[in-house]
């Protein structure tokens, strides 16, 4: 019998690359894998899912999810990190703790991106700042649809041509959380710093009181394609499994980078996060996904409180 032939589109990452090399098994599939930076591969699987499976980004999923989209989950997650380290102030806003985000306006890639989500759940539970409090500005349509903001909810786009991070540099808003920073604050040229300067202490702390190492993406299937293939979860699982592994004790080389302090770097991370810091397992990060389909039910990212079991396909690591 012949394979199956399925489009797979992830990020080009040390956990997914002998993966798009061709370098792990997928037993029964053929895979045209299509290696894509986000912005276009979550653009192009929003519009009219193009591939049969796709990393997206996790905020977008859970919204997908409440309502039907008919996509499911593997319990993979390439992306995965932490978010205080995002958050930039400009420095004549006042702003020097969490509590003085009330009243202020922030910049944001989208309501439903993850940071988004991650970060409004922190501020809401951790010190006391509800989304409410807060004037949201947006750089991009939403990806989720239909979607209308609840009446609590102070939300707009940025001008049209404009981008939240000129924004904070004209002193138009007051802060912003994005996946990428300004390149006025990577050049150090910013009005802007950062909310927690000490953002890597902070975040380290955040791991171990919470036990929690924020989840951005994961790895969706068509609901088409698995109802005709159900082995297919399984075998997708193993394979970005296997691929992870081999990413992880690749890079653990101190000579596959060119900075200085590499090896010392990956030795810290793995004191605190351990040798797998993102384990393939609904198991081991049920706490996580818990806590982030609360913080997506209390902010209109989804319609209903969604549960941890609903959201993957069955598998060995799913249940």
């Amino acid at each position: 019998m012949a394979n199956l032939r399925l489009t797979l589109s992830c990020g080009d990452y040390d956990r997914t690359r002998f993966l798009i090399e061709g370098k792990v098994a997928t037993p029964g599939l053929d895979l045209e894998v299509v290696p894509l930076a986000s912005p276009e591969r979550h653009a192009r699987f929003s519009r009219n899912l193009e591939f049969d499976v796709c990393e997206l980004q996790m905020g977008v999923y859970l919204g997908w999810k409440s309502r039907g989209v008919p996509v499911t989950a593997i319990p993979v997650f390439p992306h995965v990190k932490f978010c205080h380290g995002a958050v930039v102030v400009h420095s004549g806003a006042g702003i020097d703790s969490p509590g003085d985000l009330r009243g202020k306006r922030v910049g944001l890639q989208a309501h439903f991106n993850p940071i988004a989500v991650w970060m409004r759940g922190v501020l809401a539970h951790e010190h006391g700042v509800s989304p409410d409090e807060m004037h949201w500005v947006t750089n991009a349509d939403e990806q989720v649809s239909p979607w209308a903001p609840p009446e609590w909810l102070h939300i707009e786009k940025a001008p049209s041509g404009r981008r939240v991070t000129e924004m904070l540099e004209a002193g138009e808003i007051d802060a912003y959380m994005l996946p990428t920073l300004g390149s006025s604050f990577r050049a150090g040229k910013s009005a802007g710093r950062r909310l927690w300067p000490n953002y890597r202490e902070v975040e380290a702390d955040y791991y171990r009181r919470t036990g929690i190492y924020p989840l951005r993406h994961t790895v969706v299937i068509k609901d088409e394609v698995l109802e005709r293939h159900p082995w297919v979860a399984e075998t997708l699982l193993q394979a970005f499994e296997e691929a992870k592994t081999r990413g992880l004790e690749y890079m653990r080389d101190p000579r596959r980078s060119y900075l200085a302090w590499y090896g010392e770097a990956m030795e810290e991370d793995e004191r605190v996060l351990g040798r797998d810091p993102f384990p393939y397992s609904v198991a081991a990060q049920r706490h996580t996904l818990d806590t982030m389909l609360l913080y997506a039910a209390e902010q209109a990212v989804t319609t209903r409180r969604l549960s941890v079991d609903e959201l993957f396909a069955p598998s060995r690591a799913s249940c």
